[in-house]
């Protein structure tokens, strides 16, 4: 091996950087220990490092003491989730990723409008099930892919609208609502989906990559989608693509024949995970040119609750 080439953007986007820091600046404020309802993000490294500082992350808000802060994860949570809180008097955080939000809002839009909703994403995702539970059931179809287009059942008479899970493929999607729209000619909806700019940044960066390199890694959790849809992106170029938790899940026997190699992580992913399998690889080959490819350089920024603004 020759070469190792950094894709640039990689790793945290601003969401997943807020809703940590939601979680540190919860511990600050208010001590331990700082509940969580599931995966505040979905990497279990960063899971760990909370845990170690005191934060227990529980499975629903009934298992959180009355009176107590719970924050909820960055993928929103359903309707039903704010009143249960509510009802057991606790102070709630929501580290729910704006645009992640900004569905629940068009759901809510689309439904008070009228119309029927078709939601493209992948069932059992925590960001699907937190956007299925904003309405009632029934008011929402879920599709994954074209095929489902063509078999889903919707109310007769009814105007329609479509949005979509911000961390899918960029590719895939367009050409999923491209068949809702020969389908359904007057169903709206946002012409690109509701993809976040993280999801498009990281998966143009790695497009790009793929064109220079013989292989792919990328470090993110295996329930991470977007981390996922990177490594089929590099599939999809016809380039050996691996989906690693961290430096060890690599093996070496990938590496034969190999002289270039790209890197990426999701969006979930911290950076000293990635700093991590470029040490492991400068210390297996000696004298490996380690390059970065910058598509581009992100600026967003999310504020945190008010609750935590100094």
């Amino acid at each position: 091996m020759k070469k190792l080439i950094l894709a640039t953007p990689r790793g945290f986007c601003a969401g997943v950087d807020r809703a940590i820091h939601v979680v540190e600046k919860a511990i600050e404020k208010f001590g331990t220990p700082i509940y969580v309802r599931h995966e505040i993000v979905h990497n279990k490294f960063v899971v760990e490092t909370l845990k170690a500082k005191g934060v227990i992350f529980v499975d629903e808000v009934n298992e959180v003491p009355e009176g107590s802060v719970v924050i909820f994860s960055a993928h929103g949570v359903a309707e039903h989730i704010y009143n249960d809180a509510e009802a057991r008097h606790l102070q709630v955080l929501d580290a729910s990723c704006p645009l992640v939000l900004k569905v629940h809002f068009s759901a809510k839009r689309h439904y008070n409008a009228g119309r029927h909703i078709i939601l493209i994403g992948h069932a059992g995702h925590a960001e699907v099930e937190g956007t299925l539970g904003q309405l009632p059931k029934g008011a929402i179809s879920l599709i994954r892919n074209e095929e489902d287009v063509a078999t889903v059942q919707v109310p007769e008479g009814k105007e329609l609208a479509y949005i979509t899970q911000t961390t899918l493929s960029v590719a895939e999607t367009r050409k999923i609502i491209e068949a809702l729209k020969h389908r359904f000619p007057n169903i709206i909806g946002p012409d690109a989906g509701d993809l976040c700019y993280a999801t498009g940044n990281r998966q143009a960066a790695v497009l790009e990559l793929c064109h220079q390199v013989d292989m792919l890694l990328v470090v993110g959790a295996k329930n991470s989608s977007n981390s996922s849809r990177l490594m089929e992106l590099g599939l999809e170029q016809g380039i050996q693509s691996h989906l690693i938790a961290d430096v060890n899940d690599i093996d070496p026997e990938w590496f034969k024949g190999i002289e270039t190699v790209g890197l990426s992580s999701g969006a979930s992913a911290p950076e000293v995970l990635v700093q991590g399998v470029v040490d492991a690889i400068k210390e297996k080959f000696e004298g490996v040119e380690v390059e970065n490819l910058v598509k581009l350089v992100e600026n967003t920024k999310f504020n945190l609750p008010k609750a935590l603004q100094d």
